[in-house]
């Protein structure tokens, strides 16, 4: 073939030309010129264009004349030719004499070299062939003589070659001429061409032609059996039935297609070729096969002198390949007369064709098997795998016991069923709900899928973590006789206090802000004959109210302290109210009995409209005159507990964990949140883990009320513990559990109950725009505060007393609210809310005091409640817009109206009521009706003369501001505002 980039090169033996620029004159196939460059930095550059033409059709300068195939066959000895004179070059080509012939005698050097080594090459390939040739000429000669030969066409001579002689029909066996692989004889120069040789059969009047093909690198297919193969016996000509096809003009009809005897159109390709010519349409000659021999050692020069019209296409298997024993058994299995195109499942016609790079590499058979694509691997791996699932049986469904809460997820339900979350998806994809493995469903659908997937369900649900968090009840083998719990109840200013200082011989109600209790107190007493009693001391002031429920909730018996000489008062009323709604018995101390004007008969009577009865009066209300200044009647009133007690058989099992009730709770610095609880079950010991309310923690400390250290503390003990993470609400009830996990579990569900509770709507279905419309219509005025007391009580019951004093207009945000010191925390949050800082019996830290200097933030003290409330209901009125009253004056007719330029209009009146006066008010009404509301009197004339004030009857002229719709008849009503203060 004829490569179109050589065209016009003449055929150096000495090698290529240099490269150059210069036109080249002596070739006419190549037009010169130049091309000027300009670039953007001002520099330009001229450039040699040359334009190569097409090249007409024509033997090739220098064409070799192909040799015979009897030449081929029979080569003579391996002996180097003489080497062709080197073209003469041009002295155009840019070079001198001296450099010419040096270059010359580095060719003619290599090419004896190259002479030297094909000789070499030859001689080892002569010893291989004739060894393989004697062993296998017996049996070819035995095929070839049953096999007729076809008669050779003649070919037509070459224009330039004389008419080459036939090759005899088949090889005599007696004397087997084997075939060199490549010509011994070949000049060093070859490499840079190619002999373009047509076969015997297909040999007609076309000329012989020399192409120019680079020469092929050294070393690179040396370890390849590509072109690498041993030379073999010629082979009888096959006779070709049809002639070659004329190079140019018209071929003529296309020849029928063969076709198998099936009927089906025979198809080839790379893995079944084409047969060669003489063997489409003539038979193979019959007989064995000769059995294979292995092959011999490739000869080191490969034979690739092949037809030009017969050369297959680049990186094609059945480039330069003989066929072997294995293809010819393959291409009769594949083109077999009667059998047609196999497409089994599976069948490699699928890839026939493809071309690869073992198939142009190497002759592997199962190249094209080893070259799979991924995506058949995996489709190969799918039906394996799906041919398994097949074979193994589906396993049994084991029933479980599901449990469901309120609401899961997708994922944990089949987590817990032990099954796929895409068999669940789908299940609630064919019932129309189109979920994610991670999409929350209620327990109802989760149930019906546990359900329909053979499960039985257990549905559960958040308040559940509840069960079991105080115990069962105890049974009354394992009970003990307890101390009771008394609550002493009563007015402010009653004497709570001062009669358990004397029964307890101590002086609290010296140390208190005020003389008043503020807080829940718990003391224990121990009595002369060894009994205990707990003591329990509520506020009485109306404050406390929240304080004194509690107390009566949980406690056994209710001392209610009266004063003798006050009687029944409110507090005393409503203590009574909490005693009777919490089902605790009550005792009546008539205290102050050293007073001169105590009554006692008063305050039994006073009882008596109450419903508490004495037992003096036939009911079951114990009533003791005591006096704790004088320390009198205490002795009485202990017997009167402890009787009451005994009636109540108070029994509790001391042999279990500690349950009990929160009575106070505060933040102390330096030891954290300090909680007074109250046992009243069980026995509370150090380091048990405790859950009051949202709250937990392990038990550091047990203080009594004497702060004396204790290692457990038994039921009606009233103690301090210390451990927990947050200070409780009063009123919680506590309980030992047995593991953190659980604390955890128990306090997180209550802070979320209680976040819920916090966010939801206030006054049941008030939506968040009819609050704000209603603010907006009555323009409520807030006072944001933020309140710190020195336990959670104290905190509560300021909180609840500044509620009860909002009104419509104005009442008091609540910003933060709990116990402990005012920290800097604090004062940020008041910085950024604008509120002031209220601190009960508790003081601010230094960072705290030196930030809130700093910033602008007020911070006031309390120690007594009273104070706190009224300083806040001053504030508050403050906040409240002040009332305006209207002031009468008097009234006057409008006689005549003037109209006077650059004045407007003048109401000639008569004062009727009262007097008028410049600058009041007026009101004018006219028909019943209002024409003008709040106006202002201007001007006021009595004749021409301006006047303060006009009395009764008399006549005026009157002009009003911005008004001068005036008609006679009108009434004009005259009167002064007055703006008062509200207060709360």
């Amino acid at each position: 073939m004829s490569d179109d980039k050589d065209n016009g090169r003449p055929s150096a033996p000495g090698g290529r030309q240099p490269l150059t620029l210069k036109p080249r004159l002596g070739a006419g196939s190549v037009s010169a010129g130049t091309v000027k460059q300009s670039f953007s930095h001002g520099r330009s550059k001229t450039v040699v264009v040359e334009t190569k033409r097409a090249r007409t059709a024509g033997p090739a300068p220098g064409n070799l004349a192909a040799p015979s195939s009897a030449e081929r066959r029979t080569p003579p000895p391996a002996a180097p030719a003489a080497p062709r004179p080197a073209a003469p070059v041009s002295s155009d080509g840019g070079l001198s004499s001296e450099e010419l012939k040096a270059r010359q005698r580095a060719i003619e050097l290599a090419r004896e070299h190259q002479a030297r080594q094909a000789a070499e090459s030859n001689a080892r390939a002569e010893a291989a062939a004739r060894a393989e040739a004697a062993a296998r000429a017996a049996a070819q000669a035995e095929a070839a003589a049953q096999a007729p030969a076809p008669a050779p066409a003649a070919p037509q001579p070459a224009p330039d070659s004389p008419a080459a002689p036939a090759a005899p029909a088949a090889v005599a066996p007696a004397a087997p001429a084997p075939r060199p692989p490549v010509e011994p004889s070949r000049p060093a120069a070859s490499g840079q061409t190619r002999t373009y040789e047509p076969s015997r059969e297909r040999r007609d009047d076309r000329p012989t032609t020399t192409t120019y093909r680079p020469e092929r690198p050294a070393g690179r297919f040396e370890n390849t059996s590509f072109g690498q193969r041993a030379p073999r016996a010629d082979q009888p000509p096959r006779d070709r039935g049809a002639p070659d096809r004329p190079r140019d003009g018209d071929r003529g009809p296309r020849p029928p297609r063969p076709v198998a005897p099936g009927g089906e159109p025979v198809r080839y390709s790379a893995l079944s070729p084409r047969p060669a010519p003489g063997a489409r349409d003539g038979a193979r000659p019959g007989g064995p096969r000769p059995p294979r021999l292995a092959p011999a050692a490739a000869p080191a020069t490969p034979e690739i002198q092949r037809a030009t019209r017969q050369a297959p296409r680049p990186g094609s298997q059945t480039l330069d390949r003989r066929v072997d024993d294995d293809e010819d058994t393959r291409r009769k299995a594949a083109n077999a007369a009667g059998k047609p195109i196999s497409r089994a499942k599976g069948a490699t016609q699928r890839r026939e064709g493809r071309l690869t790079i073992q198939a142009v590499a190497g002759d592997d058979e199962g190249a094209v098997e080893r070259m799979r694509s991924l995506a058949s691997v995996r489709r190969a791996r799918e039906r394996e795998r799906e041919k398994r699932k097949g074979g193994v049986q589906e396993q049994a469904r084991v029933a479980r016991e599901v449990v469901i809460p309120d609401v899961i997820t997708v994922a944990e339900l089949s987590n817990r069923m032990a099954t796929r979350g895409v068999d669940v998806i789908k299940f609630l994809m064919r019932q129309g709900m189109m979920v994610k493995i991670n999409d929350v469903i209620d327990s109802d659908t989760a149930e019906l899928i546990a359900t329909e997937f053979g499960h039985t369900v257990k549905r559960v649900s958040d308040s559940d973590v509840e069960e079991g968090f105080l115990g069962a009840e105890d049974v009354d083998e394992n009970l003990e006789t307890r101390a009771p719990v008394v609550a002493v109840m009563g007015h402010v200013d009653h004497g709570k206090t001062s009669l358990l200082d004397a029964l307890r011989q101590a002086d609290v109600a010296g140390g208190e802000h005020g003389g008043i209790t503020q807080h829940i107190g718990a003391y224990q007493v121990k009595l002369p004959n060894g009994q205990k009693v707990t003591f329990l001391d509520t506020p009485g002031h109306a404050a406390f109210t929240a304080m004194r429920a509690r107390g009566a909730e949980v406690t056994d018996i209710v001392v209610l302290v009266v004063a003798a000489d006050d009687g029944v008062m409110p507090q005393t009323i409503e203590a009574i109210q909490h005693a009777r709604a919490a089902g605790t018995p009550i005792i009546v101390a008539v205290n102050k009995m050293d007073k001169p004007d105590s009554n006692p008969t008063r305050v039994v009577n006073e009882l008596l409209q109450h419903e508490v009865v004495a037992e003096s009066l036939g009911g079951e209300t114990q009533i003791i005159e005591v006096s704790a200044l004088k320390k009198t009647g205490l002795d009485d009133l202990i017997e009167a507990i402890l009787l009451q007690s005994e009636v109540l058989e108070l029994k509790a099992n001391p042999d279990r964990t500690g349950e009990g009730v929160v009575i106070e709770s505060k933040i102390d610095r330096g030891r954290g949140a300090v909680s007074t609880v109250l046992v009243k079950r069980g026995t509370l010991k150090r380091g048990d883990i405790v859950v009051a309310g949202a709250s937990f923690g392990r038990v550091r400390a047990l203080l009594n009320e004497r702060d004396e250290q204790v290692v457990s503390a038994g039921p009606s003990e009233p103690v301090e513990i210390l451990g927990l993470d947050g200070a409780p609400s009063p009123g919680e009830a506590f309980a030992v559990v047995e593991s953190e996990a659980r604390a955890r579990e128990l306090t997180e569900y209550r802070i979320r109950l209680k976040r819920e509770k916090a966010g939801a709507p206030v006054g049941g279905g008030v939506s968040m725009a009819d609050f704000m419309a209603k603010m907006q219509d009555k323009k409520i005025s807030e006072m944001p505060v933020i309140i710190k007391a020195d336990v959670q009580g104290s905190a509560e019951a300021i909180v609840g007393s500044l509620d009860k004093l909002a009104t419509d207009e104005v009442r008091a945000r609540i910003i933060l609210s709990g116990a402990g010191a005012i920290s800097e925390s604090d004062v940020m949050l008041a910085k950024g809310s604008g509120a002031p800082i209220l601190g009960f019996n508790v003081r601010a830290t230094t960072q705290a005091r030196q930030l809130a200097e700093r910033e602008g933030v007020e911070i006031r003290y309390y120690a007594i409640i009273y104070d706190l409330l009224d300083d806040v209901k001053g504030v508050m009125s403050g906040l409240l817009a002040p009332e305006q009253r209207e002031t009468f004056l008097g009234n006057a007719r409008v006689l005549q109206v003037f109209d006077i330029t650059r004045v407007g209009k003048v109401a000639g009146c008569r004062v009727t009521e009262g007097v008028v006066r410049r600058g009041a008010r007026v009101r004018i009404v006219r028909n019943d009706i209002v024409v003008l509301e709040l106006g202002v009197l201007q001007t006021l004339k009595r004749f021409k003369e301006e006047v303060a004030e006009v009395g009764n009857g008399v006549e005026c002229g009157m002009a009003f501001q911005g008004f001068q719709d005036i008609q006679e008849g009108d009434i004009i009503e005259c009167f002064n505002i007055e703006e008062v203060k509200r207060s709360l």
